[in-house]
């Protein structure tokens, strides 16, 4: 089936047919995205993973297309319907969307007016109005008045209700008014009766307008919200006027009574028929664009989330930060593994500080604390206030503000209930944030990544589109990143490539018994684990001082014979090759081309042995707000401060100055320049400075700006 459909994706996605042909070959084989991607340049011409996950989505799609085309032409076969040109038309259209309007005339109806009309003898009227050659049409649908027809009114209004029908059907009539949707549709929306105050949040939409093709995703995504609550009636339609003027001239084509006839039932036909089938098609398609849309901004903005880098194995105390309940503290040694947790309570209504500063110094003693984590949540301002003020912390040990979006989704989940199953939520929260730090990526692969909290409207948009998407990114940083085979967690590892939840598991467990791994080949010992599964893998993981230094490189195993023959070249150990810049300089690659490894394969090779064991995510860095801003309170128009952005959205950046709800800057006030894509300018986690421009405290609004203001 992939040869058949090649040329269709080939043209759709604007791609050599050779390469489609190649990874389709691949997918088919079980190869994943990334292990084609990295690892099969040579046979899809160097695609990169957005290209090789597109071709795999498009083919998907156009499977699903196949299938329904073979059930239409069941369908037709069943009704005694279906003819060679028929057939043939069908057959060639790889338009969804041209694949119905060919099938909509012969599609089984319910009771229509137009069926009940021709059930009554009325066709023949119907097509006999529709050649519009009769002038004097009452005589002649007097015809038609019977048992069931009781006068030429009667007659006339079924005959229109077949007309209708029929140029509701016709596809040329469907293509004219789908293009006029697409040039002049507009969305528009008003309040339903009765709902202003509570609908008060949506106020800027009770009387809206915008044309559908400008509407940007995230104003389209709050309407159908407005409407799924019953606040908003929302509807899309263009000119009534243009689009009744441009089915008239293709069904009127005189000027008499007959003519007239069609005129009333083509109008009719669009208000009840066409207009609303269309309307459903624009509203599908551009809530497809908008959940489209959304789901890119989650994505982008969990793919920075993943990459924020690790401050790396330290002895850390962690603190989930709150008022009444106190501050839960937890102590963790280099691996994540928690050596202790006890509760203070620095804050009011307690106000136990001075006591709270001596457990926490006894603890830092004890434990021989590097670092000190602290969420960012309830109180954790107030927190690092307490910690830098009240604590002479010994040289050397960093204090860091720990964004702990998603900490209470996993201490409630069942992956922290099998880690921690003797402690409670409190407990697991502030683990979480600890190790957060550690390995930003290790720590939120456990959580839902819909709950890390970078996205909009994530609850309103296709579950399923989502959920894939941000699976597709999680497993994509994984395998870019690369993981410990020696030290991962079973949820980590079940992103790389070839593995799986199972195969995870039984890694852990294969660990466990007989010890660490030593070489990449001893995961052929896993039970379950085989050749393909290897062949997948085996790239992805990492093996620090394991008995090949090439265990804990991107190198995949197939090409250490490469590297071998490179080593030998110039006279060097494989181990004294890593690093070697200047030497690796010297290998002309054109030497070494073979059938299994080309020139981009060589090239990734030379490039990931001059930087092996170097993480991609660079260094955590120690960030800090103006000690003076705790709350929105103290926020003053002019203001300029650090802040920390963290979350991006198509119409701009929200930013944490640290008090306790992030401002917006919107993209016009990112920079003394047109930005059309924030992601331009900002990054996720990225430290800026920012200037307060109003503070709204009744609406909960922070207006910041980045413009005339030198970033660090």
């Amino acid at each position: 089936m992939s040869a058949q459909l090649t040329p269709v994706l080939s043209q759709q996605l604007q791609l050599p047919s050779r390469s489609v042909q190649n990874t389709l070959t691949l997918l088919d084989e079980g190869a994943t995205v990334p292990f084609i991607a990295r690892y099969r340049k040579e046979m899809t011409g160097s695609l990169d993973e957005v290209q090789v996950g597109n071709i795999r989505e498009a083919y998907q799609r156009l499977q699903e297309l196949l299938k329904r085309r073979l059930s239409i032409l069941e369908s037709l076969r069943e009704q005694g319907l279906l003819n060679p040109e028929l057939e043939e038309k069908i057959n060639a259209t790889w338009s969804p969307t041209e694949l119905e309007d060919i099938y909509l005339p012969y599609k089984p109806k319910r009771k229509t007016r137009a069926s009940m009309a021709r059930e009554k003898g009325l066709e023949p009227l119907a097509g006999t109005l529709m050649k519009q050659e009769i002038e004097d049409v009452e005589s002649f649908a007097a015809r038609f008045i019977s048992a069931e027809v009781n006068n030429v009114d009667e007659a006339l209004a079924g005959a229109r209700d077949i007309i209708a029908e029929w140029v509701n059907e016709r596809a040329y009539a469907r293509n004219t008014i789908r293009r006029l949707f697409e040039r002049e549709a507009a969305i528009t929306s008003k309040l339903v009766k009765g709902k202003e105050e509570e609908g008060n949040k949506y106020r800027d939409y009770f009387r809206f307008s915008e044309s559908l093709r400008r509407i940007p995703s995230h104003r389209m995504l709050a309407l159908r919200r407005a409407e799924s609550e019953g606040i908003l009636r929302v509807a899309i339609a263009p000119p009534e006027d243009k689009a009744l003027d441009q089915l008239e001239r293709i069904f009127v084509k005189d000027r008499n009574e007959a003519a007239e006839q069609v005129k009333l039932a083509v109008k009719d036909s669009y208000k009840r028929l066409l207009a609303p089938s269309i309307e459903t098609e624009f509203r599908s398609s551009s809530k497809e664009k908008a959940d489209a849309e959304a789901i890119t901004v989650f994505a982008e903005n969990l793919r920075q989330l993943l990459l924020t880098p690790p401050l790396g194995p330290r002895r850390i105390l962690a603190i989930d930060p709150g008022f009444r309940t106190g501050c839960k503290v937890v102590c963790l040694d280099e691996q994540g593994n928690l050596l202790h947790n006890e509760n203070i309570y620095p804050h009011p209504p307690q106000s136990e500080g001075g006591k709270a500063a001596a457990k926490i110094s006894n603890l830092v003693e004890a434990y021989k604390i590097e670092t000190i984590a602290i969420g960012n949540g309830t109180a954790g301002r107030e927190t690092e206030d307490f910690i830098q003020r009240r604590l002479r912390l010994k040289k050397g040990v960093t204090v860091f503000m720990v964004n702990e979006a998603g900490a209470s989704v996993y201490s409630a989940s069942r992956v922290a209930r099998e880690e921690f199953p003797n402690y409670d939520v409190t407990v697991r929260g502030a683990v979480s944030i600890g190790r957060r730090l550690m390995d930003p990526l290790a720590e939120l692969v456990k959580i839902d990544p819909k709950s890390i909290g970078v996205g909009q409207y994530q609850h309103d948009v296709d579950q399923n589109q989502l959920k894939k998407s941000l699976d597709t990114v999680v497993e994509s940083v994984v395998n870019q990143v690369g993981v410990n085979l020696n030290t991962a967690s079973k949820h980590l590892l079940h992103y790389v490539s070839g593995l799986g939840p199972k195969l995870a598991e039984t890694i852990v467990e294969h660990r466990a018994e007989h010890g660490p791994f030593q070489s990449r080949q001893d995961l052929l010992e896993v039970k379950g684990l085989g050749p393909k599964a290897f062949e997948q893998a085996a790239g992805f993981l990492r093996i620090p001082n394991g008995e090949n230094p090439l265990d804990n490189s991107a190198v995949h195993p197939e090409s250490y014979p490469v590297v071998q023959q490179m080593a030998k070249y110039l006279e060097l150990p494989v181990k004294r090759l890593i690093g070697a810049k200047e030497a690796l300089q010297k290998i002309k690659l054109q030497d070494y081309v073979s059938e299994q490894s080309g020139l981009p394969t060589l090239k990734d090779i030379v490039e990931e042995l001059t930087k092996v064991g170097r993480d991609p995510r660079g260094k955590a860095r120690v960030f800090s707000f103006d000690p003076g801003i705790r709350k929105a309170e103290d926020l003053k128009e002019g203001m300029t401060l650090p802040g920390l952005v963290t979350n991006i959205t198509k119409f701009g950046a929200f930013v944490d100055v640290g008090a306790k709800q992030d401002g917006l800057v919107h993209i016009s006030q990112l920079a003394d320049r047109f930005v059309s894509d924030p992601n331009e300018v900002v990054r996720l986690n990225q430290e800026v400075l920012v200037k307060v421009l109003e503070v709204d405290l009744a609406r909960k609004r922070i207006q910041l700006s980045m413009k005339d203001v030198h970033q660090p």
